[in-house]
């Protein structure tokens, strides 16, 4: 399991810093401020293992993406984002419009040229219905948004949205999650992760 430290340094990139303060007010639905600080982190582990990947979309996008869900209410967010089908529901695919709505007019402000912000809302606009990746940049956006479950704040966060107990969920992330991953760093890191969080939450006990 990489260490705090390790995720620490990957996630420094000081050319995203007015990426993150334009987007802090999109952060705060949907535990996005826990969730999306550390799948940036993984993306940015993931943009070194993977160099011919454009780190700059793969950054802009991870931060991004969520940020549709700041649009809806927080009731429709618990109630149908969740459980069966969740990939394919309407509140799923209305975040990602809802994203790349808000992604625009933020990236413009920022002075980021056209063709960056067309492919970073290419990625945000299907970054969870989108069942294959349409590039190397999205396939390290998509195992970096699933990467941040498999640590211990990943598992408590998804146990209230799952309604599961972690032994429960962290049974579905090896069974569901896990072969969703496009990257063979992503599975490795994802594998020590759920060994490391399972024996810190003594999933063999409760």
């Amino acid at each position: 399991m990489p260490t705090q430290e390790s995720l620490i340094v990957a996630s420094v990139d000081a050319d995203i810093a007015p990426v993150w303060r334009a987007a802090a007010a999109y952060m705060r639905a949907r535990k996005n401020d826990i969730h999306v600080p550390i799948s940036y982190a993984f993306a940015r582990r993931l943009i070194a293992a993977y160099p011919e990947a454009d780190a700059l979309v793969v950054s802009l996008a991870i931060v991004l993406h969520d940020i549709g869900w700041h649009a809806i209410d927080e009731g429709r967010i618990l109630n149908e984002a969740f459980g069966p089908d969740m990939m394919e529901s309407d509140v799923r695919i209305l975040h990602e419009k809802e994203g790349v709505r808000l992604a625009k007019p933020l990236l413009r402000g920022l002075g980021y040229e056209a063709a960056v912000i067309e492919e970073v809302c290419k990625i945000i606009d299907g970054h969870d219905t989108r069942p294959d990746p349409i590039s190397l940049n999205d396939s390290l956006v998509k195992d970096a948004d699933k990467l941040w479950r498999f640590t211990p704040a990943g598992v408590a966060v998804a146990c209230d949205w799952f309604r599961k107990t972690p032994t429960e969920y962290m049974a579905r992330l090896e069974a569901k999650v896990l072969p969703a991953l496009f990257r063979c760093h992503s599975r490795n890191w994802a594998l020590e992760d759920l060994a490391a969080s399972r024996a810190l939450l003594q999933a063999d006990l409760i």
